[in-house]
């Protein structure tokens, strides 16, 4: 079976990182747990806040690994002498990934009841256009005998 792809185009050159991106970040929006916020703050930062109830900082870890900020938890298992009427408090381990663009840094993360935020800034975005020269092709490039490279 072939496979689709937007990235197709003969016009979109160079995408086949971006693409795999986009799939990873496809697969991994389809988790749901543990349940997160992505906030905007008003210095232009983003705000990554995971419920995480049940666990402590010393049972998270976050890392980038590459272009992705990656969120673990897990703890010790319990003891298997405790018997529920109902369990629904989630402890198990989880893995969250996310993937960032380019330039994205993570600035700050911190615990506070049940909850881990992790602060990340965007670059800012500069607009600039960049001159290509064009060369003519009417006449060969030169050889400088002395040191032996083409002169253009």
């Amino acid at each position: 079976m072939t496979r689709f792809s937007l990235f197709d185009s003969p016009f979109l050159l160079g995408f086949d990182q971006f693409e795999r991106t986009l799939d990873r970040a496809t697969k991994a929006a389809n988790e749901g747990y543990p349940p997160y916020n992505i906030e905007q703050l008003e210095d232009g930062g983003l705000r990554i806040t995971l419920a995480v109830a049940g666990f402590d900082a010393t049972h998270l870890n976050v890392a980038i690994e590459g272009n992705e900020l990656v969120i673990e938890g897990g703890q010790k298992e319990e003891e298997e002498n405790r018997k529920f009427h109902y369990h629904g408090i989630a402890t198990r381990k989880f893995q969250r990934r996310f993937v960032l663009a380019e330039g994205i840094e993570v600035t700050d993360a911190s615990y506070d009841n049940g909850l881990l935020h992790i602060d990340l800034v965007r670059p800012s975005v500069d607009d600039r256009v960049r001159k290509v020269t064009i060369r003519e092709n009417r006449t060969p490039p030169t050889i400088d005998v002395r040191s032996e490279k083409a002169a253009v």
